[in-house]
């Protein structure tokens, strides 16, 4: 079983939602799990925008990163620069993938403008799982 990682600051947005994108379309042949180096409760404008393509992460927490998982795992992927920057050492059997994509809790405005900006970082997840799906991309 291909074990995944996806790691960010806070493990509030980007790292829950490529959970919860990768636990559906990899299935059942891949361990997904995602942590930060920090732990900063589960965003739940993360958890709206999810809801709205059928995919409930609304029961999972804010982890901090696991060395035991991490050193198992078979690719991780860093979802930010500070999480690339923060991760500790791997050894080299432990493919690393970095997606910098903006963080939608730092978004301004009102909570349907923040919102626009969830979705936006939310289906570049999607896409990027996809991709990872396809044969040859881990």
């Amino acid at each position: 079983m291909t074990q995944i990682y996806f790691l960010c600051t806070g493990d509030a947005c980007r790292s829950q939602m490529a959970e919860g994108f990768a636990k559906k379309i990899l299935g059942n042949d891949w361990r997904v799990a995602s942590a930060g180096v920090e732990v900063h409760g589960l965003n739940p404008l993360a958890v709206k925008v999810m809801a709205e393509k059928g995919i409930d992460i609304s029961q999972q927490i804010s982890k901090l990163i696991d060395p035991d998982y991490l050193l198992h795992s078979d690719l991780v992927v860093t979802l930010c620069g500070d999480a690339r920057d923060r991760c500790p050492v791997t050894p080299p059997t432990v493919k690393k993938k970095h997606w910098p994509l903006p963080d939608p809790a730092l978004a301004a405005g009102s909570e349907q403008d923040r919102i626009v900006v969830f979705r936006k970082v939310r289906d570049q997840i999607e896409q990027q799982i996809i991709d990872l799906a396809k044969v040859g991309n881990l």
